[in-house]
């Protein structure tokens, strides 16, 4: 087995990249970088990582790393990434990869370029309950799926409002959290969306220093003709929750907890209950399978076209909303 050192820049999220790199037989993190100097350090200690870098440039430079996890913040994703490719070295990227157009398509150039990999930690993906949902929608018992919803409800409005977020020149709530619904989506259905339609309000950040919509709808036309609904709203007055509605010819998916509900008709006798874990999976559950994908020689499970077509949507998903009209997605690759 081909021993991997890797490094992770930013240490919030960043740190259970870390713990899961170190899980991983002969795969090593080896440097750390983090433009707090006291959170870099504290890290450091905890974990015994001699490299520690305030300067991503040095990291990303390194020869004589392998993989590089992205955790930083948003506005620094593209370039991060691009130097770390052209350093040679493969890279598992937070969400969202680019927050602009051109920036993801200078990225996806120079992934082309790198022959390295590229993935993304697109979680929702590693959750049982949906997995075991996937399964049973590539076995055919719900039929065609004819419409879906999946939401973003996770009350966290303080980051928009008094975080780093609200700090940033640009900041769209969907290509931080409502992204995950519409990957999930596009896994489950198999299928690529052809056009967006949008709206959104100002309602929940009304007087703050946040200058955009705070709450965004979008709606979404698969290929073959399904029809999909998604909510991002990051001041909900619930606990946090992927929500999920699977319509098909022939079965029904609704999430909820403490389980899911599968019905198969409108009778009371037609519902059954899913109790597969929910959400079940950590920040680093898919580090594992890119890690081998590397040294397998194969695609990870989020390929780099999952990477750049989720953005695509949430590009044309934010231009429906500006532009008050409905937008065809236009794809990278």
């Amino acid at each position: 087995m081909k021993a991997l050192r890797a490094g992770v820049i930013g240490l919030g999220v960043g740190e259970q990249h870390l713990r899961t790199y170190r899980r991983i037989p002969d795969c090593d993190v080896v440097a750390i970088c983090d433009i707090n100097s006291e959170k870099l350090g504290e890290v450091g200690d905890r974990y015994g990582i001699e490299r520690r870098f305030t300067d991503w440039r040095r990291l990303a430079e390194a020869p004589d790393i392998d993989i590089v996890s992205i955790c930083s913040y948003d506005d620094a994703h593209a370039e991060q990434a691009i130097a770390c490719l052209n350093g040679g070295k493969h890279v598992m990227i937070e969400k969202p990869i680019a927050l602009f157009r051109a920036d993801a398509a200078k990225l996806c150039r120079a992934w082309q370029d790198s022959k390295r990999s590229i993935s993304s930690n697109l979680i929702l993906r590693a959750s049982p309950r949906f997995l075991k949902l996937k399964h049973m929608i590539e076995a055919g018992e719900f039929g065609e799926l004819v419409y879906l919803e999946a939401d973003y409800l996770h009350h966290i409005l303080h980051k928009i409002t008094e975080g780093w977020r609200g700090r940033m020149a640009f900041y769209c709530v969907t290509y931080g959290g409502g992204i995950h619904l519409i990957d999930l989506m596009r896994w489950l259905i198999g299928r690529e969306v052809e056009e967006v339609c949008g709206m959104g309000n100002k309602i929940l950040t009304r007087g703050s220093r946040y200058p955009y919509d705070d709450l965004l709808v979008n709606l979404l036309r698969f290929e073959g003709g399904a029809l999909a609904k998604t909510t991002t709203n990051f001041g909900p007055a619930r606990p946090k929750f992927h929500a999920l509605n699977v319509y098909g010819t022939r079965k029904t998916f609704i999430n909820d907890t403490p389980h899911a509900k599968i019905f198969s008709g409108d009778n009371p006798e037609d519902e059954a209950q899913d109790s597969s874990p929910y959400p079940g999976m950590e920040k680093g559950d898919l580090i594992p399978d890119f890690v081998a994908s590397i040294r397998e020689g194969r695609e990870p499970g989020v390929s780099a076209t999952d990477v750049f077509r989720v953005m695509d949507v949430c590009f044309a998903a934010w231009e429906s909303i500006e532009q008050r009209r409905t937008v065809k997605v236009s794809y990278l690759i």
